[in-house]
């Protein structure tokens, strides 16, 4: 075996690590600002939590899948490359996908510090101020185009209210531009929408008839009637082309990372060196800490030199495409066992059943399901959130690098963590730092606030699933402790964050962001206790440690004992044995 060129296990360690590295770019170059880009095309809170929930739940149930086939039909490598080829040519597919308002890149380029969705929400009961679009047309020649909106208070699709000054006092310049221009004589005004929540989204558009002429009440409602079905349409093609989009492009891109880590692990295990394996995930997070400042800088520096008809986050899908580039190349050294051992292809269903019958197993699953939903409630709309108090992409991408930074240097006290506090006090330590960050999201005050709260994600991500990891280490059985962390890292896990994404955009549209944050923090503190209460009556296991019995005096066994009974390896797993059987 040696003799193989295949068992370079110094190259192999090389090119994952780059390719870990390269991955992690990839992915921090969109998975982040996506949610934001969508707001960007006009889409409101409820179908961003649907896209998203869409998303995660297609990453769940689709990536074990494509795992199992590419294994029995040794194509490994033939799905990485094809996946790195389709999700290339997919990710592209969003660039192409219109605003609901077409003048948006052109308000953010002058500098608008707060861009105003104009995207209507389909089932959203809309109502037009007609007193208003009339005194709006009699007057339109002498007042500014800034003031035929009706200074009451417009919110933006998030639910955050922009103040009757800031409307008012909005350059002339910013607004569209069918808005300022009268050169074919068209009359347009801006309608106000409103919810029976307070739920308010600014709209254009609304066409009038040309000066002077008496509007009758059947005109003005086939008027509203048109814009309203114009309006809707709208917003349904760009919600059905962004659903087929993210799904196809997740379609490709989901098996990725699995297969890259089955392939990696059963190349190390050939060589007994699968102990390497474990610190690779360090150079996933330092390619996405790079990742995520570089493309928020470039988003900053070029986005009003690209003339494009959509908004400025377009530059993101081109840098993924670009790190797709190298990744691609990169996957065609990545290792890839020629040979592999036969196992049993129904580890999945036997992790399953040791899930079922261990209660610690499912209050962890418990657990982890909640923390997903809570955090795909950062996910999703912390950037909204940010964007509403002044924050620039470039600080939005250093709280995400803060965050996975503070990760990588509280590792080296992972060991004297697990030790101090145990597992059980890990977990809760992280649901609890977890709750805390939720509750600080929600009074951010300023454009830097959330930075301080940052390193908490240290805690809250990494020495939670540390905790995770070795818990299920502990109590899976031989050869399943793999089956069993994937199945916590994607089905509950992912589902908890397809929930959370469909749940929170309802509670977004309905409330706000913060209120969103304080009710997740509630329920991870009410689960936390509850998780403490349960975990302590819960009886003990014992478990033998074998390494301690094999270095026992031999002074321990009593001369007069006589057959099996004198062997206390024998013994030891009788005990076992029996305990288990009761």
């Amino acid at each position: 075996m040696s003799a193989n060129p295949q068992w370079d296990i110094s190259r192999a360690l090389g090119v994952a690590r780059l390719f870990h590295l390269v991955c992690g770019a990839r992915d921090a170059c969109v998975t982040p600002f996506l949610t934001l880009y969508l707001r960007q095309l006009g889409l409101t809170a409820p179908w961003v939590g649907i896209l998203m929930g869409t998303k995660h739940l297609i990453a769940a149930f689709w990536a074990p899948v494509c795992a199992f086939l590419a294994k029995s039909y040794q194509k490994r490598r033939v799905l990485l490359i094809a996946s790195l080829l389709g999700s290339m040519g997919a990710s592209l597919l969003m660039v192409l996908i219109p605003p609901l308002d077409k003048d948006l890149v052109y308000r953010s380029c002058n500098g608008s510090s707060s861009e105003t969705t104009t995207a209507i929400p389909l089932g959203l009961s809309r109502t037009v101020d007609i007193a208003s679009a009339q005194e709006a047309a009699s007057s339109h020649r002498a007042r500014p185009p800034s003031l035929l909106v009706k200074s009451t208070g417009i919110m933006e699709t998030s639910g955050f209210r922009i103040g009757p000054d800031e409307s008012d006092q909005k350059p002339s310049n910013d607004l569209p531009k069918y808005l300022v221009d009268s050169a074919k004589g068209a009359r347009t005004i801006s309608q106000v929408l409103h919810h029976t929540t307070s739920f308010e989204v600014a709209h254009t558009a609304l066409p009038l008839l040309p000066e002077g002429t008496e509007l009758g009440a059947a005109n003005l409602s086939v008027v509203k009637a048109k814009a309203q079905a114009l309006s809707l349409e709208g917003l349904q093609w760009t919600f059905i082309l962004s659903l087929g989009s993210i799904a196809f492009w997740e379609l490709l891109t989901a098996p990725l990372e699995q297969v890259a880590d089955d392939s990696l692990y059963e190349y190390l295990d050939f060589v007994d060196a699968t102990d390497r394996y474990r610190s690779l995930w360090v150079w996933r997070l330092l390619g996405m800490s790079v990742g995520v400042c570089g493309i928020s800088a470039l988003v900053g520096q070029l986005d009003c030199f690209l003339m494009t008809n959509g908004p400025r986050s377009v530059v993101h899908f081109y840098g993924y495409s670009l790190v797709s580039t190298l990744a691609l190349l990169v996957s065609i050294a990545f290792p890839v066992p020629i040979c592999r051992r036969r196992e049993p292809s129904y580890k999945t269903v036997k992790a399953l059943s040791l899930i079922g019958g261990d209660p610690r197993l499912i209050l962890l699953a418990f657990t982890v399901f909640l923390v997903g939903a809570a955090a795909s409630t950062v996910q999703n709309f912390l950037f909204w959130h940010m964007k509403d108090h002044g924050s620039s992409e470039l600080v939005m991408g250093f709280s995400v690098a803060l965050s996975l930074l503070g990760e990588i240097l509280l590792h080296s006290f992972k060991i004297a963590l697990l030790k101090k506090l145990s597992r059980v006090g890990t977990v809760g330590l992280g649901l609890g730092c977890l709750a805390g960050q939720l509750l600080y999201y929600s009074f951010l005050w300023n454009w830097w606030s959330v930075l301080p709260v940052q390193i908490l994600s240290a805690l809250s991500s990494g020495a939670l699933w540390w905790a995770v990891g070795a818990s299920l280490e502990d109590q899976a059985t031989a050869r399943t402790e793999r089956s069993v962390r994937a199945m916590f890292r994607g089905h509950f896990y992912g589902g908890g964050s397809s929930l959370g994404s469909f749940v929170g955009g309802f509670v977004v549209m309905y409330s706000s962001v913060a209120v969103l944050y304080q009710a997740c923090c509630v329920v991870l503190l009410l689960w936390l206790v509850l998780f403490l209460t349960i975990q302590a009556r819960l009886p003990q296991e014992r478990k033998i440690n074998y390494s301690k019995l094999l270095v026992m005096e031999a002074s321990d066994t009593s001369d007069s004992e006589e057959g099996t009974e004198r062997d206390w390896l024998v013994r030891a797993m009788r005990e076992e044995h029996s305990e288990w059987k009761g």
